[in-house]
């Protein structure tokens, strides 16, 4: 069997992890701790598909006042009920979505050790879960987390020079997509038109490359990428058709159908707490695939770590906070037990 020099070494760690997963079930079986469920595999062999909502963004730019509103309200229900929805006719292109695609490729297909050592962006490349302490904490994926602040840093790329093009293309345009949904949500809740516009833009978002090489392991078994929730305002996600995204729908996981021509959007936890509740952040996942590799781009609309997130009516569910506060948290929670516990810490 031919090793993958471009592949992460994702089932010597995931192996080493289940060893030491076993031997604390066993140990804490022998202790006839029965209700010690930690260890237990989280992905349901069966799971319903679902078709997110679907919204044509087109009905923004309707001359039909009643179009815009319906446009208008499917977007806030959408947030509300599902806190996932899918954005067709968006404004960016195929072609520049089949150019960011074949780049990305081309990027994870560079040998391993190239990817760590390399330095492109000040080493924005992750693989696996260095915090995972057990194997249901352990993700089949790797990535590049790009800072959109040093797109214009062309000394920072080396060889990456036409990956740094098309993100220089593709970033404005998710971003542009990601302040408008934001804001008709925003608008919805009372806030100023431009409250968004204030708080998020290039400076403070970033996107992340993923790539989900195919898994050995059965897909039941082990996750691509861990239950979570996103930690931003807003995610735009752009997939290709594997499929493998789940999310969280009425307290069971459902599977979301591809759609090729369009963008899956979701609601993070700055929005829900900001919201008042109004919008959820659903917990959502990846599940591995035996047989694919898995592509996809998240762009992640951000403010700086300084702003105070705070409920846009009283009582508030949350107390005040900072975004630096909140990511803060997080990583403390990630060391100390391996996953994040978010929005419930900073509930009054």
């Amino acid at each position: 069997m031919m090793i993958d020099s471009s592949s992460p070494p994702l089932l010597h760690h995931y192996q080493a992890l289940l060893r030491k997963s076993n031997k604390l079930h066993q140990h804490a079986n022998n202790n006839n701790n029965n209700n010690d469920r930690t260890f237990e595999i989280h992905n349901d062999p069966i799971v319903d598909e679902c078709e997110l909502p679907l919204i044509d963004l087109s009905g923004l730019e309707s001359c039909n006042a009643t179009e815009r509103v319906a446009c208008t309200a499917a977007i806030c229900k959408a947030a509300s009920e599902w806190g996932f929805f899918q954005v067709m006719n968006h404004g960016i292109s195929t072609e520049l979505l089949r150019d960011m695609k074949e780049e990305q490729m081309k990027l994870f297909k560079v040998p391993f050790e190239k990817k760590v050592t390399s330095g492109i962006l000040n080493n924005p490349y992750k693989w696996g879960n260095p915090t995972a302490t057990r194997s249901n904490q352990f993700s089949w994926s790797e990535a590049f987390h790009i800072p959109l602040t040093r797109i214009a840093d062309a000394a920072s790329w080396g060889e990456f020079t036409s990956l740094r093009e098309a993100i220089n293309e593709f970033a404005p345009a998710m971003l542009k997509v990601s302040r408008l949904l934001a804001s008709i949500l925003a608008e919805n809740l009372g806030y100023p038109n431009d409250a968004i516009e204030k708080l998020c833009d290039a400076s403070t978002s970033f996107m992340r490359l993923n790539h989900y090489p195919s898994c050995p392991k059965s897909k039941d078994e082990i996750f691509g990428l861990i239950p979570h929730t996103d930690s931003d305002f807003l995610t735009i996600l752009y997939q290709d058709q594997v499929g493998g995204l789940q999310l969280m729908k009425d307290s069971k996981w459902v599977a979301v159908k591809p759609n090729p021509d369009a963008l899956i959007v979701n609601i993070g936890d700055l929005f829900q707490a900001w919201s008042n509740d109004v919008y959820k952040s659903v917990e959502h996942k990846v599940v591995a695939n035996e047989k694919m590799d898995r592509y996809s781009i998240a762009y992640f609309l951000c403010p700086s770590h300084s702003t105070i997130i705070n409920g846009y009516m009283k009582p508030s569910l949350y107390r005040e906070f900072t975004f630096g506060e909140y990511r803060h948290q997080i990583q403390e929670d990630v060391k100390k037990i391996g996953h994040k516990i978010g929005l419930p810490r900073f509930l009054l």
